[in-house]
């Protein structure tokens, strides 16, 4: 996979790209992160990207020049253009299943009050934000798409298990984990998780699962179709929960 990023700031991505699991699927050659500066291809000769809004009203909005520019240089037809956006597309798991199969990213980072919308209706294929808040600018979102998407890559992890079982892969939130010490603060580990009897643990951890979301996350539930099994455990789950 590539990923362009274009951004203002591109040393923020410095230490980002040699990070953890971005930086040993860099190093794997399982993606190729670029980062591009905009101000590169500014034409006015203090590198200005941006200007006051026409109409009036407070800041400064990005130009579109120097941004199509930008996107002229790195775009090719297999790449998918995303603007990082607080009045984009809510972002999730499943979103980032769909973009972990990508060739080409390209992320565009906004800043100011934005960029100048000649770009976002004709040049940009889709919009994402990270949450229903603004941020200063589209950096930390772009970082955010790029950790969730390549550890979705083959190869990024040590194993399919290592996401397939986390929050969210398949619409559930994650069991809970215990690791050692056996006993920590007078607290123990369930005892099932110490049995050995690998269906037993399978089955105690379907039912952390759904017990979790409904608990935590109860709207997840809402989207998801349910095998026969998991709505008995939910049942089951509503009722103790009920009696309470």
């Amino acid at each position: 996979m590539k990923i362009d990023i274009l951004t203002l700031f591109p040393e923020i991505f410095d230490m980002f790209e040699s990070w953890s699991i971005v930086g040993r699927t860099v190093e794997k050659g399982l993606v190729n992160l670029n980062k591009i500066n905009i101000r590169d291809f500014s034409e006015d000769k203090h590198k200005r990207v941006d200007d006051y809004p026409f109409g009036g009203g407070p800041g400064m909005v990005m130009k579109p020049e120097p941004i199509y520019k930008a996107l002229k240089k790195v775009k090719s037809k297999d790449s998918l253009v995303i603007y990082l956006s607080p009045q984009g597309k809510v972002y999730n798991q499943q979103l980032a299943n769909s973009l972990s199969k990508e060739e080409h990213l390209i992320l565009l980072c906004g800043h100011y009050e934005g960029i100048d919308n000649r770009i976002v209706e004709n040049y940009v294929d889709l919009e994402i934000s990270i949450g229903d808040y603004v941020l200063t600018g589209g950096e930390i979102p772009a970082m955010v798409l790029i950790e969730s998407i390549i550890r979705l890559l083959p190869g990024a992890l040590s194993g399919e298990e290592s996401y397939t079982d986390e929050s969210h892969y398949d619409g559930l939130l994650e069991y809970p984990q215990y690791t050692r010490p056996r006993i920590f603060n007078g607290l123990t580990v369930p005892d099932i998780l110490l049995s050995g009897d690998h269906k037993k643990i399978e089955a105690w951890r379907k039912y952390q699962s759904i017990k979790s979301t409904y608990v935590k996350r109860p709207d997840l539930l809402n989207k998801l179709q349910l095998t026969e099994e998991e709505i008995n455990i939910l049942e089951e789950i509503k009722e103790k929960f009920d009696r309470k």
